[in-house]
């Protein structure tokens, strides 16, 4: 073989490797970025997770966000920081947020992250969230469930300052931190800032059904692993400022919320509309129920069955910005046991009703 046709060929074997290499990655088979397999290009070491939020307000007509500024490093920067072992990233990102600015915060829309090498070679990411101060008059029992955050010390955050974004984006000291900034800006001057969430929660790891030898099927317990999805739930549920609970009357799904219920001392509501059995009668209903949440303008967790969520995913894909709707599960069984699709909703414009213009698929961390 020449040394011409040998090089035509390495470099075809190269192009179907690439071309082979993006496929995996759009399916999910392989990670985009060599540090999210835990290995940087030098070394290896696994990146540095890390979560914050871009805390705003509206003051006087302007748009505002939060800096920190970091005494040891003479920056001004975002409220973030590190994950701790089993924390998700919701947690992370509220838990880091309250420790800097001193305030809780409840997360709203997510925004773009950012990812960038350190100086031993190893890579940070950064998830973003935007992200409004807690209400104590409606935030309450989410906040209980979170607990005690004490504030960080002055050797770490030594000021906290409001500034107007055109200032902000002067004043960051990294680049990048711009991103999520002209993401937040964009999604203010679409209308699409100010939002409540609406979380899908599919029910924990129940007993199989062919192991579960009583008549009424209403009855079949959480396992062990079951108990688990729902203890993993309450951190991120408060995250997102939860303070309305709806079930359906099933004892896996009400025993799926029993852990937040129990954090918060919010009351549930009880839906027959949810269970599998009403649901094969009348899908209507539940149909009726989703509207009806989508509609609340609180934060408002729903807890039901596989077999109703392909009408439950179809109310929100009516609802949903068109660029956004691939985002929603399009298969069986459209989420895992004990995972949560959380949809960031705007409130009903004159004749246009409640508009989803964010979704997260979030499947808690189970330890």
């Amino acid at each position: 073989m020449s040394t011409r046709t040998k090089v035509t060929s390495l470099n075809a074997a190269k192009s179907a490797n690439k071309a082979a290499i993006k496929a995996a990655i759009r399916l999910g088979q392989i990670p985009e970025h060599p540090s999210v397999a835990g290995q940087s290009r030098r070394g290896h070491h696994k990146p540095v997770r890390t979560a914050g939020a871009l805390v705003w307000r509206v003051n006087d007509g302007a748009l505002q966000v939060q800096l920190v500024h970091r005494p040891r490093y003479d920056d001004w920067s975002w409220p973030k920081g590190k994950l701790e072992p089993g924390e998700s990233l919701q947690t992370a990102a509220t838990r880091e947020v309250g420790e800097e600015t001193g305030k809780p915060v409840v997360l709203g829309i997510p925004l773009p992250g950012t990812r960038y090498r350190l100086s031993n070679g190893q890579w940070k990411t950064v998830a973003y969230w935007a992200a409004r101060r807690a209400d104590h008059s409606t935030d309450l029992g989410a906040l209980v469930a979170r607990g005690y955050v004490p504030p960080a010390s002055p050797d770490e955050i030594d000021r906290v300052r409001w500034f107007d974004v055109d200032a902000a984006a002067d004043r960051l000291t990294r680049r990048s931190d711009l991103k999520p900034l002209n993401a937040l800006v964009e999604a203010y001057e679409a209308g699409r800032l100010d939002t409540n969430v609406l979380i899908i929660a599919r029910h924990g790891k129940a007993t199989p059904r062919a192991a579960w030898h009583e008549d009424d099927d209403a009855d079949r317990p959480l396992t062990p692993i079951g108990h688990a999805h729902a203890a993993a739930m309450v951190p991120v549920l408060s995250a997102y400022g939860v303070g309305r609970v709806v079930s359906s009357r099933w004892e896996r799904c009400a025993a799926t919320l029993e852990s937040y219920v129990r954090a918060t001392g919010l009351r549930p509501w009880f839906s027959n509309n949810l269970t599998e059995s009403a649901h094969a009668r009348n899908p209507d209903r539940a149909a009726a129920t989703t509207r009806e949440l989508l509609e609340s303008e609180t934060n408002a967790v729903m807890c039901t069955h596989r077999p109703v969520l392909p009408t439950v995913l179809r109310i929100f894909a009516e609802q949903c910005r068109r660029s956004i709707v691939d985002l929603i599960p399009p298969a069986d069984p459209f989420l895992e046991p004990g995972e949560l699709l959380v949809a960031h909703v705007t409130p009903a414009v004159k004749s246009k009703g409640p508009r989803i213009v964010a979704i997260e698929h979030v499947a808690p961390a189970v330890y």
